[in-house]
């Protein structure tokens, strides 16, 4: 080893052993008064995140409190200062805690559902390597949960602390967003979704309620928050080794003309494909026509319901409570997507770069009278509306053709209840509970074709207003927290 290199590794060392000597003093010293709210409000943020029962392993974790508020299952906490370490068993005992350095992390453990990593990179002497270490401890459905101080706030951050106001700090790593987002590709790491948080740090009645809860969401204020949080995964990870059987499921009312085409269109892929055909209060004979179909050609692997409840919705979760696949797609009966593009679904959530795949319609030009001028007009609204609210770009939120992992489809139905079952088209469900798992969504562009049989079952004015509720709803659930 040369000068050099000695001079860089002491250089390290030195930085590492003055940042240990500066913990120990704020572990023996209660938090200032000012930053309690700012810790309280980061709580929220991290509990919206993750949910209870979880695997969890958190770097830098302090005295331990944030790791506690998300109540895993089982719950480590990593920190480098042993002050701090000795606190944290004391203050939760039901936890496990390890002295030990997060640049190199040797710890015996298996992958954790979640990672976080909270106010701790703008302390680091290598961003990179730290979350490279953590990514070790991920597996394909891991989250990593990361927010840092915004170099917008370095200037009144040190005012304060000169002032005695704030717990004394060395130099800082002052982060752009862009910075943090480069780094975790560096790492391994695929950004999921991000969010701007805390604009009033000091809690005050009405006031910080009001500038973090809402305006610190909105656009051009969002860029005066405190911190940025980010929430990103393993990129390209691979679940299964083994090609997953697909189970397609087609809702149908009133579309006895395209069965056929339906059964004969729809390709294998991975390890097969099964059909599930749900029919629902058709007042043709598409129910008859679809068993029929099936009775002369009986090597098809299909199955059909007819529906009992109301709603495109509740046909789709009717044919999920059916299909034994390993990935769920929707495909309209209507074909205005055409089945042969299915494969593309199939390929972008088996290689990993997606968890949710989302079928756009509105980016290839569409067939003469595929949709109507209003139509096209709501579902652009629409996709502005759902890119702010759920903070990953969803470009057509209406469009038919969803795609998503049955393990993740029956998380999200143990979490319906926290949006409330009363989407009829099934779009919204899937969108709203995929942006509360932090699965990453991929947009799909395909060609949206024009009908050959039927009419559209979509009721433009009435439908439009009840998106529009579904979204206000929704946005104090998801945005507004």
């Amino acid at each position: 080893m040369n000068n050099a290199s000695q001079t860089y590794l002491q250089a390290a060392k030195n930085f590492q052993a003055a940042r240990i000597q500066s913990w120990e003093k704020v572990a023996a010293k209660r938090p200032p008064f000012w930053s309690r709210y700012y810790h309280r409000r980061l709580m929220e943020v991290y509990r919206h995140n993750i949910p209870p029962g979880m695997r969890v392993m958190e770097l830098g974790c302090g005295l331990g409190d944030l790791l506690a508020t998300v109540r895993p299952a089982y719950g480590l906490g990593v920190d480098f200062c042993p002050g701090m370490v000795e606190k944290a068993k004391q203050r939760h005992p039901d936890l496990h805690f390890a002295l030990a350095d997060a640049h190199d992390l040797k710890l015996k453990e298996k992958p954790f559902d979640f990672i976080i990593i909270s106010d701790l990179v703008n302390d680091l002497w290598d961003v990179q390597q730290v979350l490279t270490e953590a990514a070790r401890y991920a597996g394909p459905s891991t989250r990593l949960v990361i927010n840092g101080f915004s170099h917008l706030w370095g200037g009144p951050l040190r005012a304060v602390r000169a002032l005695g106001l704030a717990t004394s700090q060395l130099n800082q790593n002052w982060l752009t967003r862009d910075d943090i987002h480069s780094l975790l590709v560096l790492s391994g790491f695929d950004l999921v979704s991000r969010t701007e948080e805390v604009m009033w740090p000091v809690g005050t009645p009405l006031v910080s309620g009001l500038f973090n809860r809402f305006v610190a969401k909105l656009w051009p204020f969002s860029h005066l928050a405190l911190t940025h949080v980010r929430v990103a995964r393993p990129a390209g990870a691979i679940r299964t080794p083994k090609p997953p059987v697909v189970s397609v499921i087609v809702p149908a009312r009133n579309e006895a003309g395209n069965v056929p085409q339906i059964f004969e269109r729809i390709p294998q892929m991975g390890g097969g494909t099964e059909v599930i055909f749900v029919e629902g209060h058709s007042r043709d004979n598409t129910y008859e026509t679809a068993l029929e179909y099936l009775k002369q050609h009986p090597k098809i692997k299909a199955k059909v319901f007819r529906q009992t409840g109301e709603g495109k919705g509740d046909a789709v979760r009717l044919g999920y409570a059916h299909a034994t696949g390993d990935i769920l797609m929707i495909l309209d009966a209507d074909l205005t997507v055409a089945p042969e593009t299915l494969p593309l679904f199939y390929e972008a959530i088996y290689s990993g770069k997606g968890e949710f795949i989302n079928g756009v319609r509105l980016v290839y030009p569409m067939a003469d009278e595929a949709m109507r001028f209003f139509n096209l007009l709501g579902n652009k609204f629409f996709s502005m509306a759902f890119t702010w609210l759920l903070g990953q770009p969803v470009k057509d939120s209406l469009c038919g053709t969803k795609v998503l992992w049955k393990q993740d489809y029956l998380r999200l139905a143990e979490n319906r209840s926290y949006f409330g079952n009363f989407d009829p088209f099934g779009d919204f469900d899937l969108l709203f509970g995929a942006a509360r798992l932090n699965l990453k969504i991929v947009d799909l562009p395909i060609r949206y074709q024009a009908r050959t049989y039927g009419s559209t079952n979509i009721q433009r004015w009435r439908h439009g207003w009840l998106l529009l509720k579904m979204v206000l709803f929704a946005a104090r659930r998801i945005k507004f927290i």
